[in-house]
């Protein structure tokens, strides 16, 4: 799945990054405005585009002063596919959401960084997700273990990418913590929570648990 325009999966030309940037607007744009926020092609072609994409009807032209601004026409009968292509990240997190709320261990956190959670990849990004085991779960459990290759699966499935899965529990998160490993930052600046508690949250508990187990220690 391109995750920076998702309708270009199924409409890599042009016609898709002016179809995904219509879609996501509440307000009639102009061409060159179009052409700004797609980011790609020229202005000409864009203008090339919006011309016969309103001749099927799917765009509306208004003038504005001198300007023409374009809308997609949502009572469109394509209208909701293309709503659909362009919301399919959106999709795909739903979608993990469901599947997590199925596991019998659920993880503290799960939650996708990289290229998936800033929605700046392409059709070959990895979809990379982040997996906190509670305590009590082994790495070695093989409930666990069905469920991560489960989940591994449905991400490939559902994107077509590849998938990387960066799992350990709240001691080795602990230990990533105080050796600073850049990933934290990496996983607290882009981190899109798809199930349990935001990363933040769990981080905050995690500080406040060992500074109470240090004073019990004294």
């Amino acid at each position: 799945m391109d995750f920076g325009r998702p309708i270009g999966t199924v409409v890599p030309s042009l016609d898709g990054a002016v179809l995904q940037v219509l879609a996501g607007a509440d307000r009639g744009l102009s061409g060159r405005q179009v052409h700004g926020l797609a980011g790609v092609g020229s202005v000409a072609g864009v203008r090339l585009v919006l011309q016969r994409l309103t001749s099927t009807g799917l765009v509306h032209v208004a003038e504005a002063g001198n300007s023409l601004l374009y809308t997609l026409n949502r009572k469109h009968l394509a209208a909701q596919a293309v709503e659909l292509l362009s919301g399919l990240r959106t999709a795909f997190v739903t979608g993990l959401r469901a599947e997590l709320a199925t596991w019998t261990l659920p993880p503290v956190h799960a939650g996708l960084y990289g290229a998936a959670a800033r929605g700046d990849g392409d059709l070959d990004s990895d979809v990379e997700v982040l997996l906190i085991r509670p305590h009590e779960v082994a790495a070695d459990n093989d409930q666990w273990e069905q469920q991560a290759a489960d989940l591994l699966r449905t991400v490939v499935d559902m994107t077509g990418n590849a998938a990387q899965f960066y799992e350990l529990d709240l001691t080795e998160l602990a230990v990533h913590v105080t050796g600073n490993e850049p990933v934290v930052d990496q996983w607290c600046d882009e981190s899109v929570t798809v199930y349990g508690a935001d990363l933040t949250t769990v981080l905050s508990r995690l500080h406040t648990t060992r500074e109470l187990l240090y004073t019990t220690s004294r």
